[in-house]
């Protein structure tokens, strides 16, 4: 009987430990595929941004100590003998031209500037005046709102545009997000003063995803353009993550150079651009170039992969994007998890057909049924999303 017993003892020993190494193996994968995938993330952005920047700076370098790396056409350097220009000159140039992102253009208007209310604004106002105070202290939102009403009414939906000067672009801020309530008023403390000085007509969607699945940040983008479409006619589109907060408000919204990428240096990636294709956090494109490309792809569910799809959109459309120069496209980003939203896993498949799944998946497919609230500071889309099939074309 003894014998039993400790047999007995034994299996449910086994069993309690089999149990508690299947649950430790259980959480061992929750948190690979919910929180270390964040962490992983940032740091390797990170990682390809230092050595993107140590390579800049080594070609810098060596085209400074080796001038000759400069080969002159025959015909060029009889065009440059001819116009006076010497190889000195050329070669300063040259140099100046790999440094221009470093650049920060000082043209703006003298302070004493006086605008015409029948006239359109100048995109380098005087009101420019660079660096924004960032402060990341959580507020209400009511709060903000009286902030920023003391600076003069604005229309529900946060509809506002200049009087003293005639807006030169009608800017729409598409701003997707799930369970991160708290991040707006930030944003708009910081946005709305910005957007104001640029002189630029605004008006804000937010567009928040509801129901289980998977958070969707490219087909809510799609769904806030539809929705911003039906109720004004917008000249261009931001597309603003809820996290991202400029830090210079030089960084015109205004519609003249998109595609855009506006989000060039972020502090969590050590204000370094991650690698060339980057096309993260805030980008713009004007209207008839987003449904040139059929906006963005449907298909990635969860996070990651649909900035890149969008820039090999804009590519194959051939578009090329424009950045802020210096440290104009500086952003500082929220602290954060995700919250339960999971990292796209198959984002690498879809980003190898993109090419044919660029007409076949984006504005042109998109089912959704929206509600609707107009609130004084902004429109909130609320939408369930499903996923939809598509047909794609048989591989020979």
């Amino acid at each position: 009987m003894v014998r039993h017993r400790t047999s007995r003892m034994r299996v449910k020993l086994r069993a309690l430990f089999a149990a508690l190494m299947l649950f430790s193996v259980l959480c061992s994968v929750m948190y690979y595929i919910y929180a270390a995938p964040g962490a992983a993330n940032t740091l390797w952005f990170t990682y390809l941004a230092f050595n993107k920047d140590i390579a800049e700076k080594i070609v810098s370098w060596k085209d400074a100590l080796v001038p000759d790396r400069i080969v002159i056409p025959p015909e060029q350097w009889e065009l440059m003998q001819k116009n006076n220009i010497s190889y000195e000159n050329l070669l300063e140039e040259y140099k100046r031209n790999l440094s221009r992102w470093n650049e920060v253009s000082t043209t703006f208007a003298p302070p004493n500037l006086v605008l015409n209310a029948n006239e359109l604004c100048p995109e380098r106002l005087p009101s420019m005046t660079g660096e924004i105070e960032v402060n990341m202290t959580e507020v209400n939102l009511t709060t903000v709102m009286n902030e920023i009403l003391l600076d003069g009414p604005i229309k529900p939906g946060g509809h506002w545009a200049p009087t003293d000067c005639k807006a030169k672009y009608k800017v729409a801020i598409l701003v997707p997000y799930r369970n991160r309530e708290e991040h707006i008023p930030i944003l708009y403390r910081h946005l709305i003063p910005m957007l104001r000085r640029q002189k630029l007509e605004f008006g804000f969607y937010f567009i928040e995803q509801a129901g289980t699945n998977p958070f969707n940040r490219a087909m809510l983008f799609n769904v806030g353009f539809k929705e911003a479409m039906k109720r004004y006619p917008w000249d261009c589109f931001v597309f603003q993550d809820v996290d991202h907060i400029p830090e210079n408000n030089r960084n015109y919204y205004g519609c003249g150079q998109m595609p855009r990428h506006f989000a060039v240096k972020l502090d969590k990636y050590m204000y370094r651009l991650p690698y060339d294709e980057f096309f993260g956090g805030v980008s713009g494109l004007t209207t008839e170039q987003f449904k040139k490309i059929n906006g963005f792809p449907n298909a990635f569910w969860g996070w990651g992969g649909e900035d890149d799809d969008l820039w090999a959109r804009v590519a194959n459309a051939g578009y090329e994007v424009s950045r802020p120069p210096g440290d104009v496209g500086k952003y500082k980003s929220i602290p954060h998890h995700h919250r339960g939203e999971a990292q796209f896993l198959g984002r690498w498949g879809l980003l190898k057909q993109s090419k044919t799944r660029n007409f076949l998946d984006g504005l042109n497919n998109i089912v959704y049924e929206p509600l609707i609230t107009v609130h004084p500071l902004y429109v909130n889309i609320t939408v369930d999303l499903q996923p939809m099939e598509v047909d794609y074309p048989e591989e020979s």
